[in-house]
């Protein structure tokens, strides 16, 4: 089985159950995007949900990716920051319980970073981000030796306020001989740094993941156009489009899955790293393109039916019997 290797923001995720949006408001959070927010907001945030039941779990998007594919008994690590704190032990703790290889370096005096996660009526997800020691992971941090013995280089868009890191990254996994997987992140994230995730995508992207607002956002297409120029300019090219499943296109061939359906969706933290984690799965198992796609719904369509970017125990021995029964 092939190693995947992946790097972003090491964060804990806060998460919040609202019963409107008045909070996202209140704190002018546009639904459905992250922003990163700096400390004095954060505590204003904390202080403002500490009346809330606040749920915990270890997050960020490649994280949420890099943990489920251990679930799945894939062999990963992880490269990010953490502070020397009770949330930077629960994070390195909460990699390792699944068999992720940690490369997560420690900052002595930030913190570690919060992801404050709203959750809508609905499901939908809206993330205040407070990336404490996690900002300071820089490219001199890196070395090639992070990198040894990987397939696949998994990294998050949300890594983009800083350029050199990013580059420095995909420069090293391809001096390995690593293939690069990209996910998009969030729309507002592509929008404000489109030309920087172009140059990405054209030069160095051999895997890309995108939903259909991160798509639109950087062609200015509807899902199926957009997938066909993302598809000329990389390897494999996925579009995410929710409840209507994902569109894949690999050269000449295209396909499209269906989205799992469940009967509530719970929050939809984490889906789109899911989706990530099953496809990658496939790929590092040897499956074809549509197993592949259709293991990536079926992580997704777990994961939105809880809290979190986690799937209880209990039921991932269940979701583990499922990936083995696709055909």
């Amino acid at each position: 089985m092939d190693k995947i290797i992946g790097i972003g923001n090491a964060l804990v995720d806060a998460l919040v159950r609202l019963k409107s949006d008045d909070m996202l408001e209140e704190f002018n959070l546009p639904k459905g995007s992250m922003q990163l927010i700096q400390s004095d907001l954060n505590k204003k945030i904390y202080d403002r949900i500490s009346a809330f039941e606040v749920g915990q779990d270890a997050g960020g998007s490649a994280g949420n990716t890099i943990r489920a594919l251990g679930c799945l008994g894939v062999s990963t690590s992880f490269i990010g920051k953490i502070g020397n704190d009770s949330y930077g032990n629960f994070y390195k703790e909460a990699m390792e319980k699944e068999g992720v290889e940690s490369r997560l370096l420690v900052h002595p005096d930030l913190p570690t970073g919060v992801a404050n996660t709203f959750i809508s009526p609905g499901g939908q997800r809206t993330f205040a981000t407070f990336l404490g020691a996690g900002a300071t992971l820089s490219a001199e941090d890196l070395d090639i030796k992070m990198f040894e013995n990987g397939h696949y280089f998994y990294i998050e868009g949300y890594l983009v306020q800083n350029h050199s890191l990013m580059k420095r990254a995909i420069e090293l996994a391809k001096q390995s001989g690593l293939l690069i997987c990209l996910d998009l992140a969030s729309y507002n994230i592509v929008h404000e740094d489109k030309d920087f995730f172009k140059q990405l995508i054209l030069n160095d992207v051999d895997i890309l993941f995108a939903n259909k607002d991160e798509a639109r956002a950087i062609t200015g297409l509807e899902p199926a156009e957009a997938l066909e120029v993302l598809a000329k300019e990389c390897e494999i090219a996925i579009v995410k489009t929710g409840r209507r499943g994902a569109l894949i296109a690999k050269g000449e061939q295209r396909v499209h899955v269906d989205a799992i359906w469940v009967d509530e969706v719970v929050d939809t933290t984490g889906a789109g790293d899911s989706f990530a984690a099953g496809f990658l799965y496939g790929l590092a198992t040897h499956e074809s393109l549509r197993r592949c796609g259709e293991i990536g719904s079926l992580l997704a369509g777990y994961v939105i039916q809880y809290l979190g970017a986690s799937i209880p125990d209990e039921r991932l021995r269940e979701l583990q019997k499922e990936v083995m029964k696709i055909d």
